[in-house]
């Protein structure tokens, strides 16, 4: 049985013969439109010039957005992903736990192997093309391409114009047919929704265990301005709660350590800083330097949320069952403040929780 497999249970949602995702279904009556729109995007100019930045300069490029109905997503994009070069920069976009941004944009900054990156597509494909959790692509640079399926299964592509005709032979094979309005999930009120059966599966795999891998694999990073705390429209938050994951990678390959923090920090560069370090000092026998530190989740809270989180970590402490053989937690050589009230100042450095998890 495949370790990462939609639920059967569930219904997929129809609308004149266009299917939906499992993951993304309107709530509204609405007439999808199966189709693609094309433009022309300069250099160094629209939106898109400030991201571009991260990398050599975008060239001109032409702009495809597909929308397809569901069953036709996956053997599409194995179409687009052909054209590709042999090494890419893996693109991950999460639906995740972070107070302040709906979306946890991943993405790469080495190049990994197309036939690597195609081989996590398909062992993990129902993830891919059916949750409504999570969207994935990837770039190159020489060619420039980038193809990108978001959380709505709606695929977009960017090719520098030589490629243009290739794609659009592609978009014929399937008679998908020009449309400047195509319309999918997106284009009314919808839901999204987790779509794994992972959860009633001894041998499934969670959701947030396949983004690890996916991490691990696609050498992702977080990519946010690490020195600032904005939130979505650009706001300063300033000091907030985070809750860092951090897993001990030992150099003998042997079993990870996984290390929970609750603290308070001006922005994600020290809130790793921070929870690695209390972290190595919690399970006493790693050291950073030989044991590889990874940030498996790192999302800003709520004051409530903080709190939430607080009175179930003192209630899982409270009910858990004690025997005679067990040995001290280290979490007791760890100093944690009292969860702040709601209008106490946060200076960073507070730490209010530190437990090794499982």
């Amino acid at each position: 049985m495949p370790r990462c497999k939609a639920d059967p249970s569930i219904e997929r949602v129809e609308n004149d013969g266009f299917k939906f995702p499992l993951g993304v279904y309107p709530v509204e009556e609405m007439t999808p439109k199966a189709g693609f729109a094309s433009f022309f995007e300069p250099a160094d100019g629209g939106e898109d010039a400030e991201a571009a930045t991260e990398w050599e300069e975008w060239p001109d490029r032409y702009v495809f957005d597909i929308v397809v109905s569901a069953e036709r997503v996956e053997p599409l994009c194995r179409m687009l992903f052909s054209l590709m070069p042999g090494r890419v920069y893996p693109i991950l976009d999460v639906l995740g736990q972070d107070a302040y941004r709906e979306i946890d944009p991943y993405i790469s900054y080495d190049l990994i192997g197309l036939d690597r990156f195609l081989d996590d597509v398909r062992e993990y494909r129902d993830l891919f093309y059916e949750d409504g959790m999570v969207g994935f692509g990837a770039m190159s640079e020489d060619p420039f391409m980038y193809v990108f399926v978001d959380e709505h299964k709606i695929v977009t592509v960017r090719v520098q114009p030589e490629y243009k005709e290739r794609v659009e032979k592609i978009l014929a094979a399937f008679d998908c047919e020009e449309n400047p309005e195509p319309a999918g999930a997106d284009s009314a009120a919808h839901e999204h929704r987790g779509v794994l059966l992972s959860d009633r599966s001894a041998d499934g795999m969670r959701f947030e265990e396949i983004v690890e891998v996916l991490k691990d694999d696609w050498r992702l990073l977080l990519n946010v301005d690490a020195d600032q705390n904005l939130d979505e429209s650009g706001k300063d938050l300033g000091m907030t709660p985070w809750r860092l994951i951090i897993r001990f990678d030992p150099e003998d390959r042997s079993m990870a350590s996984y290390v929970e923090i609750a603290l308070a920090a001006p922005n994600l560069r020290e809130a790793e800083e921070t929870g690695i370090d209390a972290a190595a000092r919690l399970l006493g026998d790693v050291d950073p330097d030989t044991h590889q530190p990874s940030i498996v989740a790192s999302d800003r809270l709520s004051r409530e949320q903080l709190t939430d989180l607080l009175k179930t970590a003192a209630t899982k402490r409270r009910t858990r069952p004690k025997r005679a053989t067990a040995k001290p937690t280290k979490a007791e050589d760890i100093d944690v403040d009292p969860a702040p009230s709601e209008t106490e100042p946060l200076k960073a450095g507070q730490i209010w929780l530190a437990r090794v998890v499982s």
